[in-house]
Parts: structure tokens; C-alpha cells; sequence
């Protein structure tokens, strides 16, 4: 059964009244009736409920690769959809028509857990992703749609800024397989300028997936010009990856394209990408690529130990595929971290809308 509003975990009641949600370091204070800046966790009846408990805003196969996850079953196709509204507030935002939606007619779909993972079973998809806007703030809902999906042996993937408290964090991640994690910036001053957030929270949660978890993770960021593409920053953003999680976390650099708040921004020079490849490859980190531009190359995976090409794709399109389902290349035997299987036809660039019927 869909109920819009749904009982939420994480907040606690106030010495003045009110109720604090706990989910992430917001701490969003409300009065009964208020919502928290997300839009979409409710003070009701002196708890937190979710409002958009089984509603989304669309239901889409893509490939993969677009999450971005290029070391993650490659060329499998995954269930992508969202809810609406954010816990962060980019004014750069790329889904902004999603995440920062205050109608709710938008969520146009409604579907309980066990149909979206019997719908993508029945459309042969590897995963199930949550998406365009962050499953953070519809933790409860993602969760139930994990447990289904894990129930017909479908992964799941977190598409997610990372911006949550160690509790909920601890929950929501338990139940995720693959995540990428939306490192905006490497700059305080950046993400409470550009985000109203803070940085910190994300580093520790993207340690806390290294360190304390199985979840297979990727990094991306979007390269802003003027605000965070400088050298300096992207070799400390680098450095610091090296030095905390490694250097075989996936890190993928993305173009900017003009959106909501930032229009007047141009957009990101290939240039640009080529050269914060260069810095974080010189960092040390094995797997840096480029995206929402046209780079065979930055999309391009050598292996780590005869550093020839093992995996080349074109955009969402692999061209070619040298690793063995280990993850071993099939001309030195090196491994290539990751998650891999028996390599056949790649699902490609394709994207199919579909409709999810429920009962």
C-alpha cells in the first residue's frame, strides 16, 4: 500500500516543541505543518513523516555508465528514477526542474517497492538506481525498494551528494551495493556559497564508505569555471583522495552546462577536463575520467598493470572490452577493481521511459 505520508526515522522532539529531523546536518527545526528545506520531510502530528513515499517523478533504463559507474557491471542497464526535492540548494543543479520541484503533481508515478523491482527483473536490468534528485530525504522509501530488489537478486545504486548523518547514514547505506557520490567542491567556502551546505559531511562520508563498507563507490565532479577548477584545488581534491581512499577510486570530472541559477556561467571547456585529468592522474589515482562531453579517451579504462586499453567506450557505447568476469585482463592477467561479470552486448546509449503499474 502507497501512503504520501509515511512515517520517517531519524528526528527527535525539541525541549521548546518542535521536532528536529535528524537525517542529515541540516537539523531542520519545524513546527508542526513546517517542512525541512528538502521539501518533502514533513512535521506532522509531533514526528517526521516522508511525503513522497512511493511516488516518482518518472521511470527510466539507462546505461550504467550515465550514474556515472564505469567499474560497475559495464554495459549493464539499471533502473533509474527519483522523487523531488534536495537537502542541499545548488544553484548550479543540472535537475533542478526535480529536485527543487514544490509541485508535487509532478510525481506522476507512483509504484511500491516490490513492483519497481519486479519491473526491472522483467526488463532484464542488472540494477535498480536511485536518482535525479538525492535518495537521502526519501531514505525510508529507498530502503524498502533496496530490500525488495535484493529479494530478486537486483543491486541497488545510490546516485547521492553524500550529505547525511552517521545514523541514517549507516541504515541507508547497509542496503546499497554501488554508489556515486557527488563531491561538489574541494572548498568550504564553495559549498556554503554554491550549496548552502558544508564540505566536511561528505568527506566523512566517503571515507566511511571506504573504510567501514562493502558498498562499491565512484566519485564525480562537475567542473564549474571560475569556481572550482583551479589548479591548486583540484590537485588538493586529488591529493586528498589518494591519501584517504586510495588510488583506485573512480574519479570522474564532468562538464558544466549552464542551468537555474548559474546561466551565466559558459560551459566547461574539454580543455578544462583534460587538464584536471592530467592533475589527479599525476596525484597518483589510476582511473580518472571525463564526462558529459565527448572524450574517448577520459572514458577510456587502462589496466593497471600492462596499462593497455581494457575497456574503450564512446559516450555510454563500449567499443571494446579486455576483462575477464574477475575483472582480470585478458592479456596480462592484472585485476581492475571493481564489479564485473561474463562481458556479451552492452545495453548502450539507449533510454527507455516506462510505466510501472502497481496492483
Amino acid at each position: 500500500m502507497i501512503t504520501s505520508h509515511f512515517p520517517g526515522r531519524y528526528w527527535h522532539k525539541l525541549e521548546d516543541g518542535r521536532i528536529q529531523c535528524d537525517i542529515c546536518p541540516r537539523d531542520c527545526k519545524l513546527h508542526d505543518g513546517q517542512r525541512g528545506l528538502c521539501f518533502v520531510r514533513k512535521c506532522e502530528d509531533d514526528q517526521i513523516v516522508l511525503t513522497t513515499y512511493g511516488r516518482s517523478s518518472g521511470f527510466c533504463i539507462d546505461p550504467i555508465e550515465k550514474k556515472p559507474l564505469n567499474h560497475f557491471y559495464p554495459g549493464s542497464s539499471v533502473l533509474s528514477f527519483g522523487t523531488a526535492g534536495c537537502n542541499l540548494n545548488c544553484k548550479f543543479c543540472q535537475n533542478w526542474d526535480i529536485s527543487k520541484s514544490r509541485e508535487f503533481d509532478r510525481l506522476c508515478d507512483q509504484a511500491t517497492p516490490e513492483a519497481i523491482a519486479a519491473a526491472a527483473l522483467e526488463w532484464g536490468c542488472r540494477s535498480v538506481a536511485f536518482t535525479y534528485n538525492d535518495p537521502v530525504i526519501f531514505l525510508e522509501y529507498a530502503v524498502d525498494v533496496a530490500k525488495a530488489c535484493h529479494a530478486l537478486d537486483i543491486n541497488t545504486v545510490a546516485v547521492t551528494a553524500g550529505y547525511i548523518h552517521p545514523a541514517a547514514r549507516q541504515e541507508f547505506f547497509a542496503h546499497i551495493d554501488a554508489a556515486n557520490v557527488d563531491l561538489k567542491a574541494f572548498s568550504e567556502d564553495f559549498y556554503r556559497k554554491f550549496c548552502a551546505g558544508e564540505l566536511q559531511p561528505v568527506l566523512d562520508t566517503l571515507k566511511y564508505l571506504n573504510d567501514e563498507t562493502d558498498v562499491w563507490f565512484e566519485i564525480t565532479t562537475l567542473l564549474i569555471p571560475g569556481h572550482n577548477d583551479g589548479d591548486q584545488e583540484l590537485t588538493a581534491l586529488a591529493e586528498w583522495i589518494m591519501a584517504n581512499l586510495g588510488p583506485d577510486v573512480p574519479l570522474h570530472f564532468t562538464a558544466f552546462h549552464p542551468a537555474w541559477k548559474m546561466e551565466d556561467v559558459p560551459a566547461t571547456p574539454q580543455a578544462t577536463l583534460s587538464r584536471a585529468r592530467r592533475i589527479a592522474k599525476k596525484a597518483g589515482l589510476n582511473f580518472v575520467y571525463t564526462g558529459n562531453t565527448h572524450d574517448k579517451q577520459g572514458g577510456t579504462t587502462l589496466c593497471p598493470g600492462c596499462k593497455n586499453r581494457v575497456i574503450v567506450r564512446d559516450w555510454y557505447e563500449i567499443t571494446e572490452h579486455r576483462l575477464d568476469e574477475e575483472g582480470l585482463c585478458v592479456m596480462c592477467g592484472a585485476k581492475t577493481p571493481g564489479h564485473f561479470d561474463e562481458f556479451h552486448d552492452a545495453f548502450g546509449a539507449r533510454r527507455i521511459p516506462i510505466q510501472i503499474q502497481s496492483g
